[in-house]
């Protein structure tokens, strides 16, 4: 975290991933405007692993004893209840391998939400979830939380889909203050998982300082 949030107080909601030297490496590498697309896949890729990983912690789990081939038994634990991801399109959807890499067959929902860019706020254009998504614990994916209006959006739709508020999991590389701030007061409920926490929003709301629009940089359309 640089030192101008240092003093910024996390919401307990809020997970930040471990601040290691190879994930401030990695973050480097995504932010740096001269990286080509096919690195920045490459390593954008290695966060997002990192993010499910650390998402998947937070579920809830069971114990479970095996007998190991030396017949002798291992007491562990095994995950309690399904999951599914929803991916913000289109910079949420370079979350989905990750997921699918981490979760063999999982079931992915889609949301779509632009934001206007004279008035800042969301507008939903698209939804299409499981079935059973209430039943589930859902990943919600998005790379970039700016305002936080986007991902409130997504959450509502989840929430009028009859998803409980503490089976949502969200996971971000990038977040700023305010939009934590925001989100978290309006769904205290859903816990959040957070690569690395800017500064803040610049006059655009555009997070400084970032790493470009996100989307356009991973699927080449920068």
């Amino acid at each position: 975290m640089s030192n101008s949030i240092e003093s910024y107080k996390l919401p307990e909601q809020v997970k930040l991933l471990a601040q290691t030297t190879q994930l401030k490496g990695l973050m480097t590498i995504i932010r740096d405007k001269n990286t080509p697309r096919a690195d920045f896949i490459f390593y954008a890729d290695r966060i997002i692993r990192l993010l499910v990983e650390e998402g998947l912690n937070h579920l809830p789990v069971i114990d479970k004893t095996v007998m190991t081939p030396t017949s002798v038994e291992y007491n562990g634990i095994a995950f309690e209840g399904r999951i599914c991801g929803v991916s913000i399109m289109r910079a949420g959807e370079a979350m989905e391998q990750g997921l699918r890499e981490c979760c063999r067959s999982v079931r992915i929902g889609k949301i779509l939400i632009q934001r206007d860019e004279e008035t800042h706020q969301p507008k939903l254009y698209y939804s299409k979830l499981p079935k059973d998504i209430a039943s589930r614990y859902v990943l919600l994916l998005d790379p970039m939380l700016a305002t936080g209006g986007s991902a409130m959006q997504a959450v509502q739709v989840l929430l009028d889909n009859n998803v409980k508020e503490d089976h949502i999991i969200f996971l971000n590389l990038i977040g700023s203050p305010e939009g934590i701030d925001a989100f978290v007061q309006r769904f205290p409920k859903v816990k959040l998982v957070i690569g690395e926490i800017d500064a803040c929003l610049n006059e655009d709301k555009y997070i400084i300082p970032g790493c470009g629009d996100f989307g356009c940089r991973y699927f080449g359309t920068d």
